[in-house]
């Protein structure tokens, strides 16, 4: 089978990315690794995600500039295994119009967010904030690999997102 273009392989990223909730952040400090599950919203090849500022992989991640992160699709056999590998960094974001459309974004994905506040309470950056005491972060790829076994075993491209 002829591995798909360039084009393609976007779509199928694409595609995996939005059909995904759980994003993992990898990092690392003194030689010890570390893995941290987050819902993620992405935007314009940008993963924002909610986290405690106090948690390791942000501690650690803030503090080398460095972070990996992982998706992937739930697979039962080896041949059904693909996903995306990142490196890149993860940054605090600061309120502001960005906040408000990756909020928004991260409500569309996850409605069932709305369910932790007051129904006539407005949802935003600050509502986040104050009832989870979490901050919006943003992992910036700067290496992205989409990886799929059904084009064949190990299939593994560097890719880039829109």
């Amino acid at each position: 089978m002829q591995p798909p273009d360039a084009g393609e392989l976007r779509k199928l990223a694409e595609e995996l990315i939005s059909q995904q909730t759980t994003m993992t952040i990898s990092t690392a400090h003194e030689n010890a690794p570390w893995a941290a599950p987050v819902y993620y919203a992405n935007r314009k090849s940008r993963f924002y995600f909610f986290s405690d500022p106090s948690s390791r992989h942000i501690r650690e991640a803030l503090e080398s500039g460095r972070a990996a992160a992982a998706i992937f699709h739930q697979a039962s056999t080896w041949k059904e295994i693909r996903g995306i590998q990142m490196s890149g960094s993860i940054s605090h974001v600061l309120p502001g119009l960005n906040a408000i459309r990756a909020t928004r974004a991260y409500l569309r994905k996850f409605p069932f967010t709305r369910d932790f506040f007051e129904p006539s309470l407005q949802i935003d950056l600050e509502a986040f904030i104050n009832k989870f005491h979490v901050r919006l972060y943003v992992f910036l790829p700067t290496l992205l690999y989409y990886q799929d076994n059904r084009i064949r075993f190990s299939f593994r491209e560097k890719i880039t997102l829109e």
